[in-house]
């Protein structure tokens, strides 16, 4: 069977593997035992139901807003929007105001990508399309850093003697 949907711009991660806490939250269960708090400061019948979005990657957003720098950004962002649970990850990446411009922008804890903005005519642009890997801090030896999918290598400060 043939599908005309538009594929999905984000996907489900595994979050059940062993030593993967994909930020648990647990600020309130090491507080709730403690001496009797004021009422006011208990929480009043509160969902059970958690309202962060855990265990999504949106590479494959990332991605797409790469391949429609130069379009029209009314007719990207409807595109993105029908295609996402939310609109919230565009704008980690695209910049709507000048003040809000990266050259790059980091998703997640060690993926950078190009930081995009919107120009005066409503085109989607890159802040810098001169950015390279080079220009990416890798922070630690051990993690493995990525500009646009590929790989960083780790380099050594040169030292002065």
């Amino acid at each position: 069977m043939h599908d005309n949907h538009a594929k999905k711009l984000y996907r489900r991660v595994n979050t059940t593997t062993r030593h993967h806490s994909n930020n648990p939250g647990a600020e309130y269960r090491h507080g709730r035992h403690r001496k009797k708090l004021a009422d006011d400061l208990l929480p009043q019948r509160e969902s059970m139901r958690g309202k962060q979005q855990r265990g999504l990657d949106y590479t494959p957003l990332f991605n797409f807003l790469m391949s429609k720098v130069g379009q029209q950004w009314d007719d990207v962002f409807s595109e993105a929007n029908s295609r996402l649970d939310r609109p919230d990850p565009i704008f980690w990446m695209v910049a709507l105001h000048e003040h809000q411009q990266r050259d790059y922008v980091r998703c997640g804890d060690f993926a950078f990508f190009p930081g995009l903005y919107v120009d005066e005519n409503r085109i989607l642009q890159q802040v810098n399309p001169h950015i390279t890997a080079e220009d990416i801090p890798v922070t630690c030896r051990c993690c493995t850093h990525t500009f646009v999918g590929v790989p960083l290598v780790w380099r050594d400060e040169p030292t002065s003697d």
